[in-house]
């Protein structure tokens, strides 16, 4: 059967792994059911794409999620590209098809009144390590700045008289991000106890209590369990500060490129996911606000 042909090509030419070669397996038999039940007169070479955007539809239609869907369809695609190649067929019946669009979840954020909880909390102390912690967060919240980017902060990228810093960011691309007086205030005050009670040799801005930089999962672990103390939040991650603070800029009236410019996206797609949290927040207010809501 060119089924079993094809997971040995792939198990044996390509090293697909295990997984993948039963997938692949899987849902080219729900195929071959699909064509046996619908199109009983239909072998697997005489397909056309016709009957596939039938099999898409009818998955969609038993609630397959869309992400499955694509994949079903990628093995049937890598399977149509094989028997191409053997020469068993001259015309690719799903060449042109394409998969159902996946749905891309709203980013998690923190709203303003949970995040001046986070920051304003009164046990974070006064030593160096839960300060630190403190400004950190408060960092990644007011600037919007991705993980790596905080971890490689050092002195010299942050200019207090003109209150920007300096992130290098993806593929070595540098930007500039403004902070607040307030923002300023509580560096100056961390950086003053950091190098009184560690020291700054290594040149970074923030370091653990000997010294030495932070390192990722640290940070994650400070951040994660912040967070963890506002219940309403699904997740709990640096990378939602950084939503946090571009839903909080859209839904105060940036503008959308001002806010692509700072988060150091390279595209104005990547950006307009966040018009999708605040037109949620939109709905949300007008529900609560109009009387024939």
């Amino acid at each position: 059967m060119l089924i079993d042909k094809y997971i040995k090509y792939l198990r044996y030419e390509k090293n697909y792994s295990l997984h993948t070669e039963i997938s692949y397996s899987e849902d080219l038999r729900q195929f071959t059911n699909f064509l046996a039940e619908h199109f009983p007169d239909v072998d697997i070479k005489s397909v056309d794409n016709d009957i596939v955007r039938m099999w898409i539809v009818s998955l969609m239609e038993n609630e397959i999620s869309a992400r499955s869907v694509n994949r079903k369809l990628s093995a049937l695609k890598s399977f149509y590209k094989y028997l191409l190649r053997i020469g068993e067929m001259q015309v690719n019946p799903v060449r042109k098809i394409n998969g159902p669009k996946i749905k891309k979840p709203i980013p998690a954020f923190v709203n303003d009144s949970d995040m001046d909880k986070v920051l304003d909390e009164d046990d974070y102390g006064d030593t160096f390590e839960p300060l630190r912690d403190r400004i950190m967060i408060e960092l990644f919240y007011v600037t919007g700045i991705r993980r790596a980017e905080l971890i490689g902060l050092r002195d010299a990228d942050v200019d207090f008289s003109a209150e920007t810093i300096q992130v290098t960011g993806k593929r070595n691309k540098q930007r500039l991000i403004p902070f607040s007086d307030n923002m300023k205030q509580d560096l100056g005050k961390y950086i003053s106890m950091r190098n009184k009670e560690v020291g700054n040799q290594s040149g970074y801005l923030f370091v653990k209590n000997d010294g030495e930089p932070l390192y990722p999962m640290l940070v994650h672990r400070i951040v994660t369990a912040r967070l963890g103390q506002v219940p309403t939040l699904s997740k709990t991650s640096p990378h939602v500060l950084r939503h946090s603070f571009a839903t909080g800029m859209l839904n105060n009236g940036a503008d959308i490129n001002a806010v692509k410019e700072l988060l150091g996206h390279s595209s104005l797609a990547a950006t307009e996911i966040y018009t999708h949290t605040s037109f949620e927040e939109l709905k949300k207010i007008y529900n609560k606000a109009h009387p024939r809501a």
